[in-house]
């Protein structure tokens, strides 16, 4: 029936195409991101991934086609509405971005006292169930300059789950993480998208970890969708420019050398000879 089939989906892309100026970032797109579950969004940088994260939260919008959240088009959306739709997101910056003049502790209760009018106490207590979620309930009156970039970037997940959303989108929550710190955020997505019923996108660069927990994976090349499945779909496609990425081959369809003049044009003829 097409309410079923309208709610498998969180969020869709439907041939969308947006870019900055004359460059197109993404062109005529189509992607789902299925409810309930983890999906990771991968690709060769500039091709877009952190784009759709912000075309979702509203903060871009589409020169064409649809961003659908919850089936409804984000860019026909009022500031009211869209500030609702965004009541129900989480953000995860890259690198964590949390307020340095605030403790642990006051930087996950911000969205809680900014969007809500619950009770001191009640905030208290949803603060550090959701750093005891995140393993750092102790470091609760800790500044953000006192804890490592493994911690901050719990902090920032405590924060990003502090108003139950239905939807957390991460931006490359493994950059710059040892071993042991990047196991833990993985472990973290996987937990949380299952313990609390979310649904969960991330970008990523980090193959082995990312196919691990990703229930469905989106590949991006060239402004467009390379493919996407299950992890093991992606693993077993034969498009030219998904084996160079998963193989990490140096060359193919995405070029090693940037597209500029001939090497005897900048340099004189007979280079190389």
């Amino acid at each position: 029936m097409p309410a079923a089939s309208v709610s498998v989906s969180l969020v869709e892309l439907r041939h969308l195409t947006f870019g900055y100026g004359e460059r197109v970032v993404l062109d005529d797109v189509c992607l789902t991101v299925p409810r309930g579950k983890v999906t990771a969004l991968m690709g060769a940088s500039g091709g877009g991934k952190t784009t759709i994260l912000r075309l979702i939260g509203g903060q871009n919008r589409a020169k064409s086609g649809e961003m659908l959240f919850d089936g409804e088009d984000v860019a026909r959306m009022d500031q009211t509405r869209l500030y609702a739709a965004r009541r129900r997101m989480g953000m995860l910056f890259q690198f964590g971005a949390l307020f340095a003049d605030l403790s642990v502790f006051e930087n996950v209760a911000f969205p809680l006292r900014e969007h809500t009018d619950l009770p001191e106490p009640l905030i208290r207590d949803i603060v550090l169930m959701k750093l005891n979620a995140v393993g750092l309930r102790g470091s609760r009156d800790m500044m953000p300059s006192e804890v490592s970039g493994g911690m901050a970037r719990r902090v920032a997940l405590a924060r990003a789950i502090a108003l139950d959303p239905e939807l957390v989108m991460y931006d490359e929550p493994f950059s710059g993480l040892d071993p042991i710190s990047l196991g833990t955020a993985a472990r973290l997505i996987r937990q949380l998208n299952d313990s609390m019923g979310l649904t969960s996108i991330f970008v990523s660069h980090e193959l082995e970890q990312t196919l691990a927990i990703a229930d469905h994976v989106i590949i991006l090349a060239n402004g467009r969708v390379a493919t996407q499945g299950t992890p093991e779909e992606v693993l077993r496609s034969t498009d030219p420019l998904v084996y160079q990425y998963v193989n990490a081959e140096i060359d193919g369809p995405v070029r090693f050398h940037y597209p500029g003049p001939a090497i005897e044009q900048d340099f004189g003829v007979g280079v190389g000879s």
